[in-house]
This record gives C-alpha cells, sequence and structure tokens, in this order.
C-alpha cells in the first residue's frame, strides 16, 4: 500500500494531517454500479495466458536462421507492458484531511476519493492551499466531504 502524508497548519493555528493513499481495489459505491461488474481476475489471468501462449508459440516455432530485428523486440515489451502500467497509473487514490480540533474549536474529518496518481498528487497539494489560506480542506468542486 502506497501512502503519503503531510502535516499542515492551517490560518487558524490547527493543525491539520493530509494523506493520499492508493487503493488495490476500487470500492463499490452506488454511482458506478454499471461499472463495477468487469471480468475481474479470472478475465485477466485468461488474457494474459493466452498472450503468453501466442508467443511461446510464436517463437518456439520460429527458424533459427530468422534474425529479429531490435525494435520489434522492443515494441512487443511495450505491448506486454501497456496495460499492467496502465492499471497502477489509473488507480483510485484516497485522500484524507483530519484535524483533532483547537481549544474551541472541532475536531474534524474530510475524505475523498480520485483516480490516478498524477490527480491525487494536484488534489492534494489543493487541499493543502486551501487549509493554508482558509483553514478548511474544501474548495469549489473538490472531492474531499466532512466525515461525522
Amino acid at each position: 500500500m502506497i501512502t503519503k502524508s503531510k502535516t499542515v497548519t492551517g490560518s487558524d493555528g490547527r493543525t491539520w494531517t493530509v494523506r493520499r493513499r492508493m487503493e488495490w481495489a476500487a470500492p463499490a459505491t452506488g454511482e458506478d454500479f454499471e461499472h463495477d461488474v468487469d471480468g475481474g481476475r479470472a478475465a485477466a489471468v485468461v488474457i494474459l495466458s493466452t498472450l503468453g501462449l501466442f508467443y511461446l508459440a510464436l517463437f518456439s516455432w520460429m527458424p533459427k536462421d530468422v534474425h529479429v530485428p531490435w525494435w520489434i523486440s522492443l515494441a512487443s515489451l511495450i505491448v506486454i507492458g501497456f496495460f499492467p502500467v496502465r492499471w497502477v497509473l489509473r488507480r483510485p487514490w484516497t485522500i484524507v484531511a483530519q484535524t483533532p480540533g483547537g481549544y474551541d474549536l472541532d475536531p474534524e474529518h474530510w475524505v475523498g476519493m480520485v483516480r490516478g496518481v498524477s490527480k491525487a498528487r494536484e488534489e492534494t497539494k489543493m487541499v493543502i492551499r486551501s487549509i493554508r489560506t482558509r483553514a478548511t480542506p474544501a474548495f469549489a468542486d473538490g472531492p474531499l466531504q466532512p466525515v461525522s
């Protein structure tokens, strides 16, 4: 599990902890019901094993005197590695901002989810900037929502 955490002091003096964590499994929500059904791990195993059998057959039946250019090997590696890299880069990230409160201020806990590592990094920076300037992690069109 990949987790990044940062402590931020808000403009009202409260100390906030802002962290983001990569989720390995996409959480099921009511909004994503139609898109929640996918092939799952069994489909991935079938596709990868079929691809592996294809490459095994291709290279085992190739005559010994055939020269394969380097760029074909490179293209094969790119094709094989495209979907696993895309899968890792498009994982959902949970962003959490929480504070234990202050002398006369209540504790707060805000949670939101974004998809993609660059989007998570960008949203975390915006949350930190919002805490420093306005003392709240909420900003216009932000993914964070208060949790009680």
